[in-house]
């Protein structure tokens, strides 16, 4: 079959690799469609992936063959996957699969080869039947929409008015999903006027371009005494601390973004002046999943305006090049086999 691997001396390249032969408890997925993640952008450009692994893990698809043993959906059921899944472990027992820690299986992050090939083998555990209504490039990018929806819960009391940090797919996700639970306002800070007009266009109250002057005092007219939420889904070191500094007393601050290097608070005392709660999110579950391919049957939830490229599977090692290491790209989608 036809994939993208990573190769360790020229990153992203087209090849032939070999069918999957499937276990007695394994399933094979014909691959419809698969979102090109950020995550798999620093995993690629860290060269932090073995050399020949397949990533992918934004995932729509058909059930074409299970194994002996395999339950799950049956043979041509619509699914998504959720790529991680152990089972056995206290973070899986207790709901909370994206912390699996003990035996995880990780398909297109981790253990198992992804979703930038024509097929894909995973566990029947790992399957979330699509409902009727819900078309392959919706269905593929409810993982990234259940992203931001995990943010969302780690943070308590929802209502109020929230500051997403960062318009990349995770951030307009979160504008649009704090819409649909009834937020507001809701502000978004975005360099990106491309970004900022979808945002809006999700439903964001207000979006600003961060680097304008004096950003943070207009900001502050519009929501006065500071944000109950803010979402930090940009990456940027400075924006914790700015977070911190546009909180309500008793706000909270979500890192949403994974930052991997030291980071500096200007004014510590705020977060006890203010009594400031920060938290953080990792992931997602299979009921996020479920929940937002939920909306997207009811006509309230649609990815299709995050989508600015896609591309067969071929392009992807030129795409990646051009569109999506320069920062150009807003959510690229692999259109890989027959979609629905």
């Amino acid at each position: 079959m036809k994939a993208v691997v990573f190769r360790k001396d020229r990153g992203l390249a087209y090849e032939d690799v070999p069918d999957y032969q499937l276990a007695p408890d394994e399933v094979l997925v014909r691959v419809a469609n698969t979102g090109f993640c950020g995550s798999d952008h620093s995993l690629v450009a860290g060269g932090l992936v073995p050399d020949g692994y397949i990533l992918g893990h934004e995932i729509s698809g058909v059930v074409v063959d299970k194994g002996a043993e395999a339950g799950g959906p049956a043979l041509g059921q619509r699914v998504c996957i959720r790529p991680t899944y152990c089972g056995q472990c206290a973070n899986c027992i207790n709901g909370k699969p994206h912390l699996c820690r003990v035996h995880r299986r990780t398909a297109g992050i981790g253990d198992l080869p992804g979703g930038f090939a024509e097929y894909i083998k995973v566990y029947p555990q790992m399957l979330i039947p699509i409902p009727a209504g819900v078309d392959s490039r919706n269905a593929a990018l409810a993982e990234t929409f259940a992203a931001a929806l995990h943010a969302i819960n780690c943070t308590e009391d929802k209502t109020g008015s929230t500051l997403v940090m960062g318009g990349g797919p995770i951030g307009l996700c979160a504008v649009r999903l704090l819409k649909i639970l009834g937020y507001g306002p809701i502000v978004l800070f975005e360099p990106v006027k491309e970004k900022r007009d979808i945002a809006l266009f999700y439903g964001a109250d207000h979006a600003f371009d961060p680097h304008e002057k004096d950003v943070d005092q207009q900001v502050m007219v519009i929501i006065p005494g500071g944000f109950h939420k803010t979402f930090e889904c940009s990456g940027v070191k400075a924006n914790v601390d700015r977070a911190i500094q546009l909180a309500a007393d008793g706000g909270q601050v979500c890192m949403v973004s994974v930052i991997f290097t030291p980071l500096t608070i200007a004014a510590p005392f705020l977060i006890n002046f203010k009594e400031v709660r920060l938290t953080a999110s990792i992931s997602n579950t299979h009921q996020e999943n479920i929940q937002c391919l939920t909306w997207m049957a009811a006509g309230i939830l649609d990815a299709k305006p995050l989508i600015s490229d896609c591309e067969p599977l071929e392009r992807l090692p030129v795409i990646y090049r051009e569109r999506i290491d320069t920062g150009l790209a807003i959510k690229v989608l692999l259109s890989i086999g027959e979609e629905f």
